[in-house]
């Protein structure tokens, strides 16, 4: 197994201070960010007690983030994650997270990999900079697990979903074209 296959681990030391232990050195929540959004599982454990700390680093994180303007988490979504954690659905809501962002990781793959098959669009001039600002964007919001997650799609579904795709372009072009004229 490679060394960026297993969970990077982050001991916690008693002055709160975060050590990576495969660099020998210290790091910061911006760090363990990075280290997430470049794709790598990251586990933080309290060095005395070897209590999992990980999902509390995780929720910092994100708070930080939100306070700084960078909001994801609409008020809306928010409240509603207060308003399940005094309610009976709260049994439910970690499988509907989960399966949520599994089906958006799943939908933003095989949009890219759309845009990526003969799309006349590759041709305008700076596609590849808005294509890998997408990517950076689609790994970002997936943690880079985007085009490995998920169950495997039938290759006959992908050549239906990309011929409707193609059909619906094309009805696309032809009523532009006749705008134009």
């Amino acid at each position: 197994m490679a060394e960026t296959d297993k969970p990077l681990l982050i001991k916690r030391y008693a002055s709160r201070r975060l050590y990576n232990t495969e660099t020998s050195d210290y790091v910061t929540l911006e760090d363990i960010a990075g280290f997430i959004r470049d794709g790598r599982e990251v586990t933080i454990v309290d060095l005395k007690s070897g209590d999992d700390l990980t999902r509390q680093y995780l929720l910092q994180i994100i708070a930080e983030h939100e306070s700084r303007g960078e909001n994801v988490l609409p008020i809306n979504v928010l409240t509603d994650l207060v308003r399940s954690y005094t309610t009976q659905a709260t049994s439910s809501v970690p499988q509907f997270l989960a399966a949520s962002f599994e089906m958006f990781r799943d939908s933003q793959s095989k949009w890219m990999d759309t845009m990526n098959s003969a799309n006349p669009m590759a041709k305008l001039p700076g596609f590849e900079a808005i294509q890998a600002q997408q990517e950076a964007f689609l790994k970002a919001m997936t943690g880079g697990m985007a085009a490995t997650s998920g169950p495997a799609v039938k290759e006959e579904d992908d050549k239906s979903d990309l011929d409707d795709i193609r059909k619906q372009l094309s009805a696309l072009q032809d009523k532009l074209s006749k705008m134009n004229k």
